[in-house]
């Protein structure tokens, strides 16, 4: 989980400083072409790789993929236009997202603790963005909106498990993603890389790829239980980071909200330990989003 942490944070300080030369599809340019190569490497050294890229589900592949690139391109749009704790602390609404829409497409049902943690990260939001007052900031709706199509790929990506391996489905992402990304990129944008450039950039790359590995690692070798709290970690982790870097304030609304969505997650994760071993999102499932 350290490694995840840490992993989400230089992703987010790599596109802030990235954002200075770049446009957020030749950030997400550099994010899928970086992944890909080191997947083809992986499949050059290790050839028993290539028999898990069978054209299984394509469509599917497509679907999820194409969602999570909105997805993906809001939540780094967001990162240059808002307080990162702020972008951070609103995208733990996820599993409410994801407790909404298990309903009418997995036929999972709705439990009180599953409700109260819907009800809390909704409140939460409230307490971050505060709609009508002189406060509330318009582009949170952006991170919300990468929020719930992280959480529309959970449910696609809980559906692709069952026949497909995670390999795959990670190489199939970067290599799907990277023409969407290139289709709005400038086609010599790497000329624009200054020195200053070069370090975010291959954290940004290197970012994408141990994200999900540390993330998947953490969830096969703990309980979610255990885990999930972890993850909170990212939200005053990310504060300090601003407030060093970027001169970001520390925001009390942020964190009371932050607390409300944390503690409604909490509640559900206690509900589900006590209940028979839970049938949703596996280890892997549960970082595909973060790929």
């Amino acid at each position: 989980m350290t490694g995840a942490l840490l992993s989400f944070s230089a992703s987010a300080v790599a596109v802030r400083e990235l954002a200075r030369v770049l446009t957020v599809f030749e950030i997400l340019s550099i994010r899928s072409g970086f992944g890909l190569a080191v997947l083809l490497v992986l499949i050059a050294v290790n050839t028993d790789l290539r028999h898990e890229l069978k054209f299984k589900r394509m469509w599917l592949h497509l679907a999820r993929n194409t969602i999570h690139f909105v997805g993906t391109y809001t939540w780094t749009l967001a990162v240059t236009l808002l307080p990162l704790a702020t972008v951070f602390a609103l995208e733990f609404t996820m599993p409410a997202w994801v407790a909404l829409l298990a309903i009418p497409l997995l036929g999972e049902r709705m439990t009180k603790s599953r409700a109260g943690s819907i009800v809390l990260g909704f409140l939460g939001v409230l307490v971050i963005v505060r709609p009508g007052f002189a406060s509330f900031q318009p582009t949170a709706l952006l991170v919300l909106g990468a929020a719930f199509a992280f959480s529309i790929v959970l449910i696609q990506t809980k559906m692709l498990t069952a026949t497909v391996s995670t390999f795959a489905i990670i190489f199939w992402m970067n290599l799907m993603q990277l023409p969407m990304a290139l289709a709005g990129s400038d086609p010599l944008f790497l000329l624009r890389l200054d020195g200053a450039a070069a370090l975010p950039a291959l954290a940004m790359g290197v970012a994408g790829l141990t994200s999900h590995y540390c993330l998947a690692n953490a969830f096969r070798a703990g309980d979610a239980s255990v885990v999930v709290p972890l993850d909170f970690l990212r939200i005053p982790l990310i504060a300090l980071v601003g407030w060093m870097f970027y001169g970001e304030g520390l925001d009390a609304f942020v964190f009371t909200g932050a607390g409300l969505i944390i503690a409604g997650v909490l509640w559900n994760l206690h509900a589900e330990s006590r209940r028979r071993p839970p049938t949703g999102l596996g280890p892997e499932k549960a970082a595909a989003p973060d790929a």
